[in-house]
Protein backbone atom coordinates (compact mmCIF):
# COMPACT_ATOMS: atom_id res chain seq x y z
CA UNK A 1 0.00 0.00 0.00
CA UNK A 2 1.23 3.53 -0.59
CA UNK A 3 2.59 5.63 2.26
CA UNK A 4 -0.32 8.09 2.38
CA UNK A 5 -2.86 5.29 2.59
CA UNK A 6 -0.83 3.55 5.32
CA UNK A 7 -0.59 6.80 7.29
CA UNK A 8 -4.36 7.28 7.19
CA UNK A 9 -4.99 3.73 8.44
CA UNK A 10 -2.57 4.36 11.32
CA UNK A 11 -4.03 7.76 12.27
CA UNK A 12 -0.82 9.54 11.28
CA UNK A 13 -0.69 12.61 9.03
CA UNK A 14 0.80 11.69 5.61
CA UNK A 15 3.47 14.40 5.92
CA UNK A 16 4.57 12.93 9.27
CA UNK A 17 4.81 9.47 7.71
CA UNK A 18 6.88 10.90 4.84
CA UNK A 19 9.20 12.65 7.31
CA UNK A 20 9.62 9.35 9.17
CA UNK A 21 10.44 7.63 5.86
CA UNK A 22 13.07 10.28 5.00
CA UNK A 23 14.60 10.03 8.50
CA UNK A 24 14.58 6.23 8.44
CA UNK A 25 12.29 6.00 11.50
CA UNK A 26 9.17 4.62 9.79
CA UNK A 27 8.07 1.63 11.93
CA UNK A 28 7.40 -0.59 8.88
CA UNK A 29 9.54 -1.47 5.85
CA UNK A 30 9.00 0.86 2.88
CA UNK A 31 10.63 1.61 -0.45
CA UNK A 32 10.43 4.36 -3.07
CA UNK A 33 9.12 3.00 -6.39
CA UNK A 34 8.61 6.27 -8.25
CA UNK A 35 9.46 9.94 -7.97
CA UNK A 36 6.54 10.54 -5.59
CA UNK A 37 5.41 7.00 -4.76
CA UNK A 38 6.49 5.16 -1.63
CA UNK A 39 5.19 1.67 -0.95
CA UNK A 40 4.85 0.32 2.58
CA UNK A 41 5.34 -3.43 3.01
CA UNK A 42 2.67 -4.84 5.31
CA UNK A 43 1.90 -8.43 6.28
CA UNK A 44 0.43 -10.56 3.48
CA UNK A 45 -2.41 -11.81 5.67
CA UNK A 46 -4.30 -8.51 5.87
CA UNK A 47 -7.62 -8.23 4.08
CA UNK A 48 -8.49 -7.43 1.36
CA UNK A 49 -4.90 -7.58 0.08
CA UNK A 50 -4.56 -11.37 0.34
CA UNK A 51 -7.74 -12.12 -1.61
CA UNK A 52 -8.57 -11.37 -5.24
CA UNK A 53 -6.60 -9.27 -7.59
CA UNK A 54 -5.85 -5.85 -8.94
CA UNK A 55 -7.91 -3.92 -11.45
CA UNK A 56 -5.84 -1.23 -13.18
CA UNK A 57 -7.62 1.80 -14.68
CA UNK A 58 -6.14 4.51 -16.89
CA UNK A 59 -8.06 7.37 -18.51
CA UNK A 60 -7.42 10.49 -20.55
CA UNK A 61 -9.92 13.07 -21.74
CA UNK A 62 -9.18 13.33 -25.45
CA UNK A 63 -7.70 11.41 -28.36
CA UNK A 64 -4.68 13.73 -28.62
CA UNK A 65 -3.59 12.39 -25.19
CA UNK A 66 -3.46 8.78 -26.37
CA UNK A 67 0.31 8.52 -25.79
CA UNK A 68 -0.21 9.61 -22.16
CA UNK A 69 -2.87 6.91 -21.82
CA UNK A 70 -0.34 4.28 -22.89
CA UNK A 71 2.28 5.65 -20.48
CA UNK A 72 -0.26 5.69 -17.66
CA UNK A 73 -1.19 2.06 -18.27
CA UNK A 74 2.50 1.10 -18.41
CA UNK A 75 3.22 2.82 -15.07
CA UNK A 76 0.26 1.06 -13.45
CA UNK A 77 1.43 -2.29 -14.83
CA UNK A 78 5.00 -1.73 -13.56
CA UNK A 79 3.66 -0.86 -10.11
CA UNK A 80 1.42 -3.94 -10.08
CA UNK A 81 4.42 -6.13 -10.92
CA UNK A 82 6.18 -4.89 -7.75
CA UNK A 83 3.28 -5.98 -5.53
CA UNK A 84 3.31 -9.66 -6.52
CA UNK A 85 -0.51 -9.61 -6.66
CA UNK A 86 -2.37 -10.93 -9.70
CA UNK A 87 -3.75 -8.39 -12.16
CA UNK A 88 -7.31 -9.42 -12.95
CA UNK A 89 -8.24 -6.64 -15.36
CA UNK A 90 -6.61 -3.67 -17.11
CA UNK A 91 -8.92 -1.03 -18.56
CA UNK A 92 -7.89 2.09 -20.49
CA UNK A 93 -10.28 4.56 -22.02
CA UNK A 94 -10.57 7.96 -23.61
CA UNK A 95 -13.48 9.74 -21.96
CA UNK A 96 -14.34 12.79 -19.91
CA UNK A 97 -13.94 12.48 -16.16
CA UNK A 98 -17.19 14.46 -15.78
CA UNK A 99 -19.14 11.80 -17.70
CA UNK A 100 -20.53 8.88 -15.71
CA UNK A 101 -21.29 6.83 -18.85
CA UNK A 102 -17.88 5.21 -19.18
CA UNK A 103 -18.23 1.54 -20.10
CA UNK A 104 -14.72 0.39 -19.24
CA UNK A 105 -14.66 1.77 -15.69
CA UNK A 106 -18.13 0.34 -15.12
CA UNK A 107 -16.90 -3.07 -16.31
CA UNK A 108 -13.89 -2.83 -13.97
CA UNK A 109 -16.00 -1.83 -10.96
CA UNK A 110 -18.55 -4.58 -11.66
CA UNK A 111 -15.95 -7.37 -11.80
CA UNK A 112 -16.14 -9.26 -8.47
CA UNK A 113 -12.63 -10.68 -8.98
CA UNK A 114 -11.21 -7.14 -8.67
CA UNK A 115 -10.68 -6.48 -4.97
CA UNK A 116 -8.37 -3.50 -5.41
CA UNK A 117 -8.92 -0.80 -8.04
CA UNK A 118 -5.67 1.01 -8.84
CA UNK A 119 -5.43 4.42 -10.52
CA UNK A 120 -2.44 6.69 -10.93
CA UNK A 121 -4.27 9.88 -9.91
CA UNK A 122 -7.64 10.15 -8.18
CA UNK A 123 -9.02 12.33 -10.99
CA UNK A 124 -8.45 9.50 -13.48
CA UNK A 125 -11.37 7.66 -11.87
CA UNK A 126 -13.57 10.77 -11.93
CA UNK A 127 -13.43 14.51 -11.51
CA UNK A 128 -15.78 14.66 -8.53
CA UNK A 129 -17.25 12.38 -5.87
CA UNK A 130 -14.53 9.74 -6.08
CA UNK A 131 -15.03 9.36 -2.33
CA UNK A 132 -18.47 7.88 -3.06
CA UNK A 133 -16.93 5.21 -5.30
CA UNK A 134 -14.32 4.56 -2.63
CA UNK A 135 -17.04 4.14 0.02
CA UNK A 136 -19.02 1.77 -2.21
CA UNK A 137 -15.90 -0.34 -2.80
CA UNK A 138 -15.15 -0.39 0.91
CA UNK A 139 -18.69 -1.53 1.73
CA UNK A 140 -18.08 -4.65 -0.37
CA UNK A 141 -14.64 -5.40 1.12
CA UNK A 142 -12.78 -3.82 -1.78
CA UNK A 143 -10.64 -0.72 -1.98
CA UNK A 144 -9.21 2.02 -4.15
CA UNK A 145 -5.46 2.63 -4.35
CA UNK A 146 -4.25 5.96 -5.72
CA UNK A 147 -0.55 5.78 -6.55
CA UNK A 148 0.10 9.50 -6.77
CA UNK A 149 -1.97 11.57 -4.38
CA UNK A 150 -0.63 14.72 -6.06
CA UNK A 151 0.61 17.96 -4.68
CA UNK A 152 -2.69 19.17 -3.22
CA UNK A 153 -2.75 18.16 0.45
CA UNK A 154 -5.34 20.67 1.64
CA UNK A 155 -8.92 19.41 1.29
CA UNK A 156 -10.34 22.93 0.96
CA UNK A 157 -8.03 23.74 -1.96
CA UNK A 158 -8.98 20.47 -3.68
CA UNK A 159 -12.69 21.18 -3.12
CA UNK A 160 -12.36 24.65 -4.67
CA UNK A 161 -10.51 23.21 -7.67
CA UNK A 162 -13.25 20.56 -8.10
CA UNK A 163 -16.05 23.14 -7.89
CA UNK A 164 -14.28 25.47 -10.32
CA UNK A 165 -13.74 22.56 -12.72
CA UNK A 166 -17.43 21.68 -12.49
CA UNK A 167 -18.57 25.25 -13.16
CA UNK A 168 -16.17 25.61 -16.07
CA UNK A 169 -17.41 22.31 -17.48
CA UNK A 170 -20.95 23.60 -17.48
CA UNK A 171 -19.99 27.01 -18.84
CA UNK A 172 -17.42 26.07 -21.49
CA UNK A 173 -18.15 22.43 -22.24
CA UNK A 174 -16.79 19.32 -20.64
CA UNK A 175 -13.86 18.71 -22.96
CA UNK A 176 -11.91 21.87 -22.20
CA UNK A 177 -13.01 22.34 -18.58
CA UNK A 178 -9.76 21.26 -17.00
CA UNK A 179 -7.62 23.58 -19.12
CA UNK A 180 -9.93 26.55 -18.59
CA UNK A 181 -10.10 25.89 -14.85
CA UNK A 182 -6.31 25.74 -14.69
CA UNK A 183 -6.03 29.01 -16.63
CA UNK A 184 -8.60 30.65 -14.36
CA UNK A 185 -6.65 29.53 -11.27
CA UNK A 186 -3.38 30.82 -12.76
CA UNK A 187 -5.02 34.16 -13.59
CA UNK A 188 -6.38 34.42 -10.05
CA UNK A 189 -2.94 33.68 -8.59
CA UNK A 190 -1.19 36.33 -10.69
CA UNK A 191 -3.66 39.02 -9.75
Amino acid sequence: MNLTEWAKTQGVHPQTAYRWFREGTLPVPAQRVGPRTILVNIEANTAPEAVGGLGLYARVSSRDQKEDLERQAARLTRWAATTGRPVVRVESEIASGMNGARTKVKRLLADPAVTTVVVEHKDRLGRMNVELVEAALSATGRRLVVLDEGEVEDDLVQDIVDVLTSFCARLYGRRSAKNRARKALEAAEHG
